[in-house]
């Protein structure tokens, strides 16, 4: 069977649109043809990932399954998921809907060893949920790396604002907040620093800014491992 990438979306649409984006970029093709399949499923009414860690809100596990069901029965071989804090729920995701996942987390990871950066503190840019979920703080904790956290106040005051402007559209006021969010976790000691939310790399990119720190693009770095993928099943 010749590989099909299938691709959960929605979480959020613009999120999505530069993952696809990124996937192009990422791909080495001279022509049309050279590119990778996929199909995109992007259907946003998927319930709130965040305030179903932290708050006991409506489970998007049943609604995220369709469609990875959708993406199966269309013929996908594998799925990538354009969310990081919907990986919480990688395991059942992978268990039921019976289709491997490239997982958004090890994809970063890889992207730090490719830099040679294995050791030290690294900066974990997310949704209060990817934090309490805790799979990057596992996955960089097994590679002998310290993970840092924004604190509270800038989870509160940066962080989810920035996520929130992007899903509204509002790109300049995500990009200052993001771009002081980075700056806070730098001071506290991280050298690296991942953009662990989809959100986060379209305010990091919204314009030029120079920053002390290497950012890590999780959305780049799941399109690099899907491309990997597909040239390894070809």
């Amino acid at each position: 069977m010749r590989p099909l990438l299938g691709i959960l979306g929605g979480m959020g649409p613009l999120a999505t649109a530069d993952f696809l984006t990124k996937l192009v970029q990422e791909t080495p093709a001279n022509h049309d043809q050279e590119h990778i399949p996929y199909l995109a499923y992007c259907v946003p009414q998927i319930p709130d990932r965040p305030a179903a860690i932290l708050h006991n809100g409506e489970s998007p596990l049943p609604y995220m399954l369709k469609g990875i069901t959708t993406l199966r029965q269309g013929g996908a071989t594998a799925i990538a998921i354009a969310c990081n804090t919907a990986h919480h729920w990688f395991d059942d995701l992978e268990r039921l809907g019976e289709l491997p996942i490239i997982h958004i987390a090890d994809a970063a990871c890889a992207e730090l060893a490719r830099l040679n950066i294995t050791t030290g503190a690294v900066g974990l840019l997310s949704t209060d949920g990817t934090v309490a979920a805790g799979f990057f703080q596992q996955r960089l904790s097994a590679r002998g790396l310290k993970c840092v956290i924004s604190t509270p106040e800038a989870q509160t005051t940066l962080v989810k604002p920035a996520i929130d402007a992007v899903k509204a559209g509002q790109l300049a006021h995500a990009h200052t907040l993001a771009i002081a969010a980075v700056q806070q976790l730098a001071s506290a000691g991280a050298q690296a620093i991942i953009l662990a939310c989809t959100e986060t790399p379209l305010a990091i990119e919204f314009a030029d800014h120079s920053l002390h720190a290497h950012c890590i693009d999780a959305t780049r770095a799941l399109a690099r491992a899907c491309v990997a993928w597909h040239q390894k099943h070809s």
